[in-house]
């Protein structure tokens, strides 16, 4: 995932979505990227917003901005946001870790995409299949259950503390 985040061979946006059932470690993977000291080498700007139920344009846009400037006030009106957006992000490789989606609708995905141009890499977290097909993705990363063996490892690493 990381070499594939920072290769530069893609003319638009880049996204991966992480894919798997709830407690499964989707936002730990996503996470670990994010802080991951390559990954800081090799973007101008990093932002993560929580999304979970509530996909609402404006206040993601407006979470990404504030990442990008955190001393500006913005407006509510989405076509403005994105023109700001936009601006910022021109000639700029940008990160964005989109946590816990659930919005199945295609539309709203188009919409809150529209800003990002060549050189934005997005991470997708979600739970949802049709969420995951919707956004128009690169590559998938599906996380399964853990084999009884690993789960008992990882048991036994946090008990006895070694």
């Amino acid at each position: 995932m990381l070499e594939l985040l920072k290769s530069n061979n893609s003319d638009g946006v880049c996204v991966v979505s992480i894919l798997g059932m709830g407690g499964m470690g989707k936002t730990t993977l996503a996470q670990l990227v994010y802080n991951d000291p390559s990954i800081k080498e090799s973007f101008d700007h990093k932002s993560w917003v929580c999304v979970s139920d509530d996909f609402d344009a404006v206040n993601i846009t407006k979470t990404i901005l504030r990442s990008l400037d955190a001393d500006s006030q913005y407006e509510n009106d989405l076509n403005l946001l994105q023109v700001k957006l936009k601006e910022k992000l021109s000639g700029k490789r940008m990160l964005l870790v989109l946590d816990d989606i659930w919005n199945e609708s295609y539309s709203d995905w188009t919409i809150l995409r529209a800003p990002f141009g060549a050189g934005t890499k997005i991470i997708v977290t979600t739970r949802l299949q049709k969420v995951s097909s919707n956004v128009d993705l690169v590559k998938a990363f599906y996380l399964d259950k853990l084999s009884h063996h690993d789960c008992l490892s990882i048991f036994a690493q946090h008990a006895l503390e070694n």
